[in-house]
């Protein structure tokens, strides 16, 4: 059985964003779980169009799409920004859409305040929803982000590595349990 392929999207593209040292530290610890390859994506890479999304846009973005297409599941970080989610990370997410579909989703949510990010996952539910992604319910937040790591990006606060497990625990087993559904279930979506 092939290692499942689980990507980290970035959702922010601000200078002296605290998320990026949330979103490497999560990536880092996907890339050392047996069974799981990841690949790091940030929003800031994307050189967005201003004008146009259609069915073909993802062409336009080869690696982002292929990088889709492959995925067992995704990992988006994301900053809360006034209660919602950065404009970009909605941006990147739209240049596709039936690759998404039933494949896994989970959130690690970012925040200055004590939220950690609970309001923007929330806002982003219904739609990575509507994209046909799966939810994972186990989402890791960062609340006060400025206090958990240090300027170098080193994890401040080591409750996060016991929370961190139950969290990719939770993606692999809804990523392996719907790359068995995407391969051996028949859908109007993919083909078996």
């Amino acid at each position: 059985m092939r290692d499942l392929f689980l990507p980290v999207l970035l959702g922010t593209p601000r200078k002296n964003r605290q998320s990026e040292h949330a979103a490497k530290w999560v990536a880092a610890k996907l890339a050392g779980r047996t069974g799981v390859e990841t690949q790091f994506f940030d929003v800031r890479d994307f050189d967005l169009p201003r004008d146009h999304y259609g069915t073909e846009i993802g062409e336009r973005f080869p690696e982002w799409r292929d990088a889709i297409v492959r995925a067992d599941g995704l990992v988006i970080v994301t900053p809360e920004y006034n209660h919602g989610y950065p404009g970009a990370l909605k941006s990147v997410l739209d240049l596709l859409l039936k690759e998404y579909i039933h494949k896994a989703v989970a959130f690690v949510g970012v925040s200055a305040g004590p939220w950690g990010g609970t309001r923007v996952i929330e806002a982003m539910v219904p739609m990575v929803r509507e994209l046909g992604l799966a939810v994972s319910f186990s989402d890791l937040n960062f609340p006060g982000v400025a206090s958990k790591f240090d300027s170098e990006g080193n994890l401040l606060d080591a409750a996060y590595e016991h929370r961190v497990t139950g969290f990719i625990d939770e993606l692999v087993w809804m990523s392996t349990t719907l790359r068995w559904g995407r391969e051996n279930v028949p859908s109007r979506f993919h083909t078996i």
